[in-house]
C-alpha cells in the first residue's frame, strides 16, 4: 500500500508532465523553411555588422550585457535559434541545415548578408555560426567562435560531461530525450549552475525536448567542424576560450583552429564555458580589436589586386 501510494505521488505527476509536454509538441505546426520567421533584434548603431547566434537553451538576452561601447562600433543581429528563446518551436528535425534555413530568412529579410559581415556563436552558436560561413561565405568576412565544443565523437562528450553536475549528466546521457520532457521539475532555482545569470537560467526554460534533444545529438555531436573548416580554411576567424572550460575542452578548439590560416586565438585565463557573461566587456573589446584587424586585412589585399 506504501508502494503504491509513492508511485501515485510522485510517478504519475512526472508522467503527466511528461505527457503534456509530449502533447504540446503535438500541437505546433511543422517547420517551414520558407515562413518561420524567428524572434531577433537589432541592437545599436555601428558601422560594422555582427550577427550572435546563442548557445544550447540559450536566448538573445545571453548577450545583453556591457553593451554601451561595442553598440558604438557595431551594429548586432541578436537571434533566437529555433526552438529556443522566444522563436518558434515547431515540430522539426533540429538539424544543421533546419537551424541554417530559419537564420538565412533572417539575414536575407535584414541585409546581413552583403559580404561584411561578422557572424559569432557561442557553444552550439559558435558550431552553427561555422556551418553558415561554410554554406553563405559570400554573406561574411570572418567568423568569431566563442567556446566552440569540439569532440572527436559522441563516446569523449559522454566522458567529458561525466565529470559534471547530476543535472549535465543526466541531461546530456541517453535519457536526456525523457528528462527534458520533465525539465520543468528539474528546472527550479535550486538546480541554477552558478555561472548563469537569473535571466539566462530563466529563459533556457523555453525550450522543450524536442529543440534540446535533437540539436544536442543533430548539431552538436554530429557535425564535422574538421571537414567544414578545411572548406573555408582562407576565412578569417577568431576563437574566444576560457581556459578553464570543462564543457568545451580547450585543446581540441585548439586543434581545430590550426585548419585556419588567418586565425586568432585569445584565451580568458579564468573562464569556463559561461565566461561571457562574467567577462562581457573583455569579449567586446576582443571583438572590436579584431574587427579592426580584418578591415585592415581586406583593405590590404584589395590594394595589392588593384
Amino acid at each position: 500500500m506504501t508502494l503504491l501510494l509513492i508511485s501515485i505521488v510522485f510517478i504519475f505527476p512526472v508522467i503527466a508532465i511528461a505527457g503534456y509536454q509530449h502533447y504540446k509538441i503535438g500541437k505546433q505546426p511543422a517547420y517551414n523553411a520558407n515562413k518561420t520567421l524567428l524572434n531577433y533584434e537589432i541592437i545599436g548603431s555601428g558601422e560594422n555588422k555582427l550577427v550572435l547566434l546563442h548557445g544550447l537553451t540559450g536566448s538573445i538576452k545571453y548577450w545583453k550585457r556591457e553593451l554601451d561601447g561595442i553598440t558604438k562600433t557595431h551594429t548586432l543581429l541578436l537571434i533566437d535559434l529555433l526552438g529556443f528563446g522566444d522563436s518558434p518551436k515547431p515540430k522539426s528535425d533540429y538539424s544543421l541545415l533546419s537551424q541554417q534555413q530559419a537564420l538565412e530568412l533572417v539575414l536575407n529579410k535584414e541585409g546581413f548578408n552583403d559580404g561584411n559581415i561578422l557572424i559569432a556563436g557561442h557553444s552550439m552558436g559558435a558550431i552553427i555560426s561555422l556551418a553558415l560561413l561554410e554554406k553563405q561565405p559570400t554573406w561574411f568576412k570572418a567568423g568569431i567562435l566563442i567556446g566552440i565544443p569540439v569532440y572527436k565523437d559522441v563516446y569523449e562528450f559522454k566522458k567529458v560531461m561525466s565529470t559534471h553536475s547530476f543535472v549535465d549528466r543526466i541531461s546530456t546521457s541517453k535519457f536526456s530525450k525523457y528528462i527534458c520532457m520533465i525539465h520543468p521539475i528539474f528546472m527550479s532555482s535550486a538546480f541554477k549552475p552558478d555561472n548563469l545569470t537569473d535571466e539566462v537560467y530563466e529563459d533556457a526554460k523555453k525550450h522543450h525536448w524536442m529543440s534540446y534533444y535533437y540539436s544536442l545529438t543533430e548539431v552538436i555531436l554530429k557535425t564535422d567542424l574538421f571537414a567544414i573548416a578545411r572548406k573555408i580554411k582562407d576565412k578569417g576567424i577568431l576563437f574566444i576560450h576560457g581556459e578553464k572550460d570543462t564543457t568545451a575542452p580547450l585543446e581540441n578548439a585548439l586543434k581545430l583552429s590550426r585548419e585556419f590560416k588567418n586565425v586568432h586565438f585569445i584565451t580568458s585565463s579564468e573562464g569556463d564555458h559561461q565566461f561571457f557573461l562574467k567577462e562581457a566587456e573583455f569579449v567586446w573589446k576582443v571583438i572590436q580589436d579584431f574587427t579592426i584587424s580584418e578591415i585592415r586585412l581586406q583593405k590590404k589585399i584589395s590594394n595589392e589586386h588593384e
